[in-house]
């Protein structure tokens, strides 16, 4: 055990992660030149297209030291982006110290600070690197200044180095090896075996990702989950090199997986304690928290007969995706399918997406809604994420919504723009920072709902890229909720209905029924497309109908002949009006929701 260690890289989003563990995994000799490619450790197609990593993976090296000592290096690359902090916050839990990255060009940013809080509370050592050094823009006196006076971390122990051309690499090994602790625990002891993740495979089950805190697990053992209290046997177990090294134990302090013929998805816990089925442990291991999904929005299948093949994907993507909640639903407009809840707008988008690609699913996705508190007057409280939910307004006393903490880095020529912004999404006691010469860091209390849309958009484009956001969740305060209804040809559409506050609540309509407009087909009668807060109309856009030039037989004569046949047409539109039915088209549903502006 001296000669192990575990540890994460944590950072920002692009600070390098995924190329530091290439040249680590590279260094070690872990693959071979030919086998080789950037971001080896992302395996999906999503996440290089992209250029970020969603999930958090394990690998094991060897590293020969320069004291001639050979350690077992467990090495977990994670996410950086705020809508998979749950992915991260699993990963430490399975380590002793944790590599923290900052880009020598862009300096400490908010999700920086907000990794290494995560780190502080699962009392990891931490060593920082100063990465991207080959940059002409790179400024490391004033990257050190900052790890010294935003992070309080000594830059005396900071590693320089380059993930993209190697530089340095070697000391960030020795600098794992030397400074970070070898993991605590009694390979004799009762076996407690912490769950950090899952991966499926369609031909051996569910895959476990696992950490051993104490005791030693062998195959064939005969174990108890202790969260779920299920009893399986270990069929394989082994280590994570490139591909999977079966072995014939794992002892405390090893990082490696378990096959155990678990192939229904609902028998895992992620962060669920394995221990030994004849002599258990006590207590499983603590400090696992179940992640709080912010976001809700419902998925329907676009063609009905889709909707097993939707819940079997869902079923194999919740065991690749700890955070993914869901559960059934239905609407007139689009049938049977599921309200799922979601850590952030980002991450409903890549599910989306691993839905569309993995599974070949054609989706259709309501727009998304935070949780609301309602208090009725009778005194009842209860939750809702779902505007069809929502209950008579008379019968509502108080309607309470998430706040959140947001925090924002920047150079501090942006303040005036991002305070308007601020304001702009009715953000409260807005308060300033200054980190170091010319950064400042703005801290608001802001409505969840205002964030959801396109916040993240405009703050990169109003910092010109330099703005980096991370949240954290606060409360819920009274707000002025209302239900804004989308009414075609005076129907009101279910999947179109959202809970708007009362102040944005013209707009959202607005922009619904400008959208709706140029996606629904004419018809032979004028379509009222109109936004309703109960009996009020707020909003309305008008679909004009296809005209049939009735008069074209008359030539001269009368004005009355004219007059005669038009006010037939006129009433024929009007008879058609009543008993026509509008058929809006799926492209229009998507068409309102994949628009953001408002």
């Amino acid at each position: 055990m001296d000669h192990t260690r575990s540890f994460c890289i944590i950072a920002h989003i692009d600070h390098g992660k995924s190329t530091l563990a290439d040249r680590l995994i590279q260094h070690c000799g872990a693959v071979e030149d030919r086998e080789f490619r950037d971001q080896i450790l992302d395996s999906m197609d999503l996440e290089r297209e992209r250029g970020i990593t969603i999930k958090s993976n394990t690998i094991s090296l060897e590293y020969t030291a320069r004291n001639g000592e050979t350690y077992n290096l467990n090495l977990i690359d994670t996410p950086g982006h705020v809508d998979f902090s749950h992915e991260v916050r699993r990963s430490l839990m399975s380590c002793e110290g944790a590599l923290l990255l900052v880009d020598a060009s862009q300096g400490v940013e908010a999700q920086t600070m907000a990794n290494m809080y995560l780190a502080l509370e699962h009392d990891l050592e931490m060593v920082p690197v100063i990465n991207k050094i080959d940059l002409e823009s790179a400024d490391i006196e004033r990257v050190k200044e900052e790890i010294e006076e935003d992070l309080g971390l000594d830059s005396d122990d900071a590693v320089l180095c380059s993930a993209k051309t190697g530089e340095g690499v070697e000391d960030v090994l020795e600098a794992i090896v030397n400074h970070l602790p070898a993991p605590e625990g009694d390979p004799d002891g009762p076996l407690q075996v912490l769950i950090f993740d899952a991966q499926y495979d369609p031909y051996r089950g569910a895959v476990l990702l696992v950490r051993v805190m104490n005791g030693t697990m062998t195959k064939g053992q005969q174990v108890l989950f202790m969260h779920t209290r299920a009893e399986h046997t270990i069929e394989e177990l082994g280590l994570l090199k490139l591909k999977r090294e079966a072995a014939e134990s794992l002892s405390a302090g090893d990082v490696g997986y378990v096959i155990a013929g678990i192939k229904s998805v609902s028998d895992i816990n992620i962060g669920d304690t394995i221990t030994d089925l004849a002599a258990p442990a006590d207590e499983p291991v603590p400090g696992y928290r179940e992640s709080k999904p912010v976001v809700f929005s419902s998925v329907y299948p676009m063609a009905t007969d889709e909707y097993g093949e939707l819940t079997k994907a869902l079923e194999k993507l919740k065991l690749n995706d700890a955070a993914l909640i869901y559960e059934k639903d239905s609407s007139q407009a689009l049938g049977f399918g599921y309200r799922c809840g979601f850590l952030g707008l980002l991450h409903l988008e890549i599910v989306q997406q691993r839905l569309e690609r993995e599974y070949d699913l054609s989706l259709l996705l309501s727009a998304p809604s935070v949780r609301y508190r309602i208090t009725l007057n009778n005194g009842e409280q209860f939750w809702i994420d779902n505007p069809a939910l929502y209950p008579d307004p008379t019968t509502i006393d108080t309607v309470e919504e998430p706040f959140i903490k947001a925090a924002i880095m920047m150079p501090d020529r942006y303040i005036g723009s991002v305070m308007e912004l601020c304001r702009d999404r009715r953000g409260e006691e807005t308060t300033f920072n200054y980190l170091s010469a010319g950064r400042v860091e703005l801290t608001s209390e802001m409505p969840l709902a205002e964030v959801l849309f396109d916040f993240y958009d405009k703050l990169k484009s109003t910092t010109q890229g330099y703005g980096s956001f991370d949240y954290e969740m606060l409360d819920y305060r009274i707000t002025d909720v209302v239900k804004v209804e989308i009414l075609v040809n005076t129907e009101p559409v279910d999947p179109l209905s959202q809970l708007v506050h009362r102040e944005k609540a013209r707009a959202r309509a607005l922009h619904y029924c400008d959208r709706l407009k140029d996606t629904i087909p004419k018809q032979q009668f004028k379509i009222a497309i109109q936004g309703a807060i109960g009996g009020t109309i707020i909003a309305r856009s008008t679909i004009n109908a296809f005209r049939k030039d009735v008069t074209a037989k008359c030539y001269g004569g009368d004005i009355s002949r004219k007059r005669k046949l038009l006010e037939k047409q006129k009433k024929g539109k009007k008879r058609m009006k009543m008993v026509g039915n509008v058929e809006i088209p799926q492209k229009a549903f998507v068409a309102v929701l994949k628009t953001n502006n408002e």
